[in-house]
């Protein structure tokens, strides 16, 4: 994991700017989400990629690929959660009184 940060700081900081600007943004779409039967497929197609990840079966250069990818998912979408909770803060539209 050290080797990742190290190597690929850059790469990391993209992700994480990524994200800020999608969480940024998305607070304001007002558009459908995921069906239930999408997002599940997604959790169990990453619950599956994490397995893999940690139990290792995937060698060499795609192995490397694959723990790179999920690390910078998982930046990414702490980027998306801190810009959506700016946003949310700064742009926060206080109630008329009663």
């Amino acid at each position: 994991m050290l080797y990742l940060a190290t190597f690929n700081w850059g790469w990391m900081v993209a992700a994480a700017l990524c994200g800020f600007g999608m969480g940024w943004i998305s607070v304001v779409q007002r558009g459908q989400g995921f069906s239930d039967a999408t997002m599940k497929k997604c959790g169990v197609l990453l619950g599956v990629a994490i397995l893999v990840s940690l139990l290792r079966l995937v060698p060499g250069r795609a192995g490397y690929w694959l723990d790179l990818g999920l690390v910078m998912f998982v930046v990414y979408l702490a980027g998306c959660a801190f810009g959506s909770r700016l946003r949310a803060l700064v742009v926060s539209r206080l109630a008329p009184p009663a």
